[in-house]
């Protein structure tokens, strides 16, 4: 279960995350909110990424903040910034994180092999990070996220940048790690791919919860309740724009 208590963070005087709390015991959750809302806030918090001002986060029982550590034997975590090291091949990104995650050599070539054949990274593997597509930058991240089979799975934007067939293979690949009972967390501004993935959905707003269910739970559908609860399309018209020239 991933669970957090009355968290709140300030950066100065901006509140980007205000008195929140969640529950998630299981599935495949979304959390879906426009920009600024603090939904990269929020899985970075809950990921130990950065450290709540106020409030406490557990997954699957564990201090996040007190006890890092051993979070991190069973999540794997995607955020905004992957951090990747542009000087270093993709093949030597996993080579360096095998051990790290306690993988002997074998168990970090196979692994890697069957990453990067699902992940369509084969043509790339001894280019260098800097000299990678976005997407590629991307699929690297989640390949490396997933090589010591986390129990938990924290994505920032998992399909941002990411072709249509590698888009359905990771969907088809979370729907699967769901089943087998991993626990993922995806924010994403993908309504559609949201709709179809999620089990749960949350929807922030202004560092807050402003609607959690089941993803079929209303008969609304997503992008309607979207724009009722969280914000809707500008309405202005600009009438110069397409006009012709006089």
């Amino acid at each position: 279960m991933i669970a957090c208590e009355h968290l709140t963070k300030h950066f100065g005087q901006l509140l980007a995350i205000d008195d929140l709390s969640l529950n998630i015991s299981g599935g495949i959750c979304a959390l879906v909110g426009p920009n600024g809302a603090g939904k990269s806030t929020l899985l970075k918090l809950l990921t130990g990424l950065l450290t709540p001002d106020r409030g406490e986060v557990r997954i699957d029982g564990l201090d996040v903040v007190k006890q890092p550590l051993a979070c991190k034997r069973i999540i794997g975590v995607v955020p905004e910034d992957p951090g990747l090291f542009d000087s270093l091949t993709i093949k030597e990104h996993f080579e360096l994180c095998g051990p790290i995650y306690g993988l002997d050599g074998k168990q970090t070539r196979d692994r890697m092999e069957s990453l990067i054949g699902l992940l369509g990274l084969g043509p790339a593997i001894d280019v260098f990070l800097s000299q990678c597509s976005h997407g590629t930058r991307k699929k690297t991240a989640l390949a490396l996220a997933l090589l010591h089979n986390p129990r938990f799975l924290f994505l920032d934007e998992p399909f941002e940048g990411i072709d249509p067939v590698s888009s359905k293979t990771i969907q088809d690949l979370l729907t699967v790690m769901s089943h087998r009972g991993a626990t993922i967390f995806f924010v994403s501004h993908l309504l559609p791919v949201v709709s179809e993935l999620a089990t749960e959905i949350r929807m922030i707003r202004g560092g807050r919860i402003v609607w959690n269910s089941a993803a079929r739970e209303d008969s609304r559908g997503l992008e309607e309740l979207y724009f009722d609860l969280v914000e809707r399309p500008a309405a202005e018209d600009l009438i110069w724009l397409g006009s012709s020239r006089s």
